[in-house]
């Protein structure tokens, strides 16, 4: 299956890839002098002071399984611009019953962001950023949003809208989790094309300092509603390839969404604000479970030093 990708607009300085099912981070012109910061099996280079560091970037995308001869409607974006940036977007599916085509709204969102992230007035704001590609977005639609931006001393900026998330996983446990913004339950906070919506002002804003060896995985909704913490780290323990885990951990979310009888994190949720099960489920003595079919996206780096 194709699936489309922006590359024309973007410098050439700015390696990307977008809405792509399964890769790793692709090289520039300059691949002779980025070689080793993309490869995780290259050696760290000796510095007894601090070493710099980056990202190692595998990805992955499934579809919701109605959506799969156009791609789905999550996008995303992936760049070793400073230490590397990591960027998702989850298009609101909503916007179907009005004619409008969900995936264009993310899709020129994270376009604009790989456009932009050499932007002076970004300056390695992630939450600037946020809002520069949404000030330039014209299509009809919205999306939540995360954008995470690595620079080489080891600090993680994060700014996300909605309940794309990451998390980070030191020594075979989670780290850090950025917390989803909702209105209620399954009505996450969201930027779009109406006047009236999130912006980047509403955006969560964090920091995390990283060190070689922490893994970092970033996802749509459909990742995180569909597999527990434990899950990942047990999932990321049996890969050492970023391209392989992420696939891994895609494929692990897409079962679980269509398993009835799966007692997922979304199915708990939904239970714990007062949701109950259908009546005949009730009448058989059962209770709500089920995974949540959705767009998975999922991306996985691993920081490894220059």
């Amino acid at each position: 299956m194709t699936v489309p990708t922006f590359r024309a607009s973007v410098p050439k300085s700015h390696p990307l890839l977008i809405h792509s099912l399964s890769s790793a981070l692709p090289l520039t012109d300059e691949a002779s002098k980025k070689k080793r910061l993309l490869s995780c099996c290259a050696s760290s280079e000796l510095n007894p002071v601090r070493p710099e560091l980056s990202f190692c970037v595998g990805t992955h995308l499934i579809p919701h399984p109605n959506k799969v001869e156009k791609g789905g409607e999550d996008a995303f974006f992936v760049s070793s611009y400073n230490g590397g940036i990591i960027a998702v977007a989850d298009g609101v599916s909503g916007w179907a019953e009005q004619d409008v085509d969900p995936s264009l709204f993310p899709k020129e969102l994270m376009a604009h962001v790989s456009c932009l992230v050499g932007d002076e007035e970004v300056n390695n704001n992630p939450q600037i950023l946020i809002g520069k590609a949404h000030a330039a977005t014209s299509s009809t639609g919205s999306a939540t949003v995360i954008v995470a931006m690595l620079e080489r001393n080891g600090i993680l900026k994060i700014a996300n809208v909605g309940d794309c998330g990451l998390k980070v996983i030191r020594e075979g446990k989670i780290n850090y989790s950025t917390s989803p913004q909702e209105h209620y339950f399954d009505c996450p906070y969201q930027l779009s094309s109406e006047a009236v919506s999130q912006t980047y002002l509403d955006a969560m804003v964090s920091s995390i300092e990283l060190m070689e060896g922490d893994t970092i995985v970033t996802g749509s909704d459909g990742l995180f509603d569909n597999v527990f913490d434990h899950e990942i780290v047990s999932t990321l323990a049996r890969y050492r390839n970023v391209a392989e885990a992420a696939k891994a951990l895609a494929n692990l979310a897409s079962n679980h969404s269509l398993d009835s009888n799966f007692d997922s994190p979304y199915s708990m949720e939904a239970r714990s604000r007062g949701f109950e099960a259908p009546l005949w489920k009730k009448i058989l003595g059962m209770k709500l479970t089920g995974g949540k079919p959705d767009d998975i996206t999922v991306i996985v780096g691993q920081v490894v030093s220059l």
